[in-house]
């Protein structure tokens, strides 16, 4: 199934970038349009991503919103919120990795969808959110190859439906001799100078 590669490699790619998150910037702001909370921190972001990976397991059983109710609406970060975040991914990663049947319908939040789909939508929320917390905190990073050419075919040939329902921004202007990792960040409405300091 391509897309579980595709949510296996952005999965990775996100956790690559938040195990380089150091205590100091969980304090920092985070950009306001990540999230619907008042007021963000790096440290809020990471929460919601921890959460994110926390349904992953409930969502693939099938299991709708009201049955799993409450269970992951409080801290799940505690005192060490990377190990912590860490030990989530990690179960979400070995659910992804059973026998899935992909034309099962799960249940969403914004609708029933096919396991498959499923995958791909919560995937293109973590390559990209990869790349942004990196820039953001001027990290030196680049999407992996393999991750960039899944998306390039998964993800570019709807770009243009899915920006119309809000999942994308605009598409910006990349330089001409722009790698595949620009033109698809460009394509994407997510590319930016990099604020690579290290």
């Amino acid at each position: 199934m391509e897309q579980r590669e595709l949510f296996l490699q952005s999965d990775a790619a996100l956790r690559s970038v938040i195990d380089r998150i150091t205590p100091e910037q969980l304090t920092l702001p985070a950009p306001a349009e990540w999230t619907s909370k008042e007021d963000p921190t790096i440290r809020d972001i990471l929460a919601a991503h921890a959460r994110d990976e926390a349904w992953v397991g409930d969502v693939l059983a099938g299991r709708t919103i009201e049955e799993v109710g409450d269970r992951f609406n409080g801290d799940l970060l505690g005192s060490d919120p990377i190990a912590s975040y860490d030990r989530i991914n990690d179960e979400a990663t070995a659910v992804v990795l059973q026998d899935l049947d992909p034309a099962a319908i799960v249940h969403l939040q914004y609708g029933d969808y096919p396991l498959a789909e499923y995958l791909q939508h919560t995937s293109i929320y973590r390559a990209f959110q990869a790349w942004s917390i990196a820039n953001f905190l001027g990290q030196k990073y680049a999407l992996p190859a393999p991750l960039v050419d899944l998306l390039w075919e998964q993800i570019l040939p709807q770009v243009d439906e899915w920006r119309q329902y809000g999942v994308f921004p605009a598409e910006v202007e990349v330089p001409a001799d722009a790698d595949k990792e620009t033109r698809l960040l460009g394509k994407t409405g997510f590319w930016k100078p990099s604020r690579s300091t290290d």
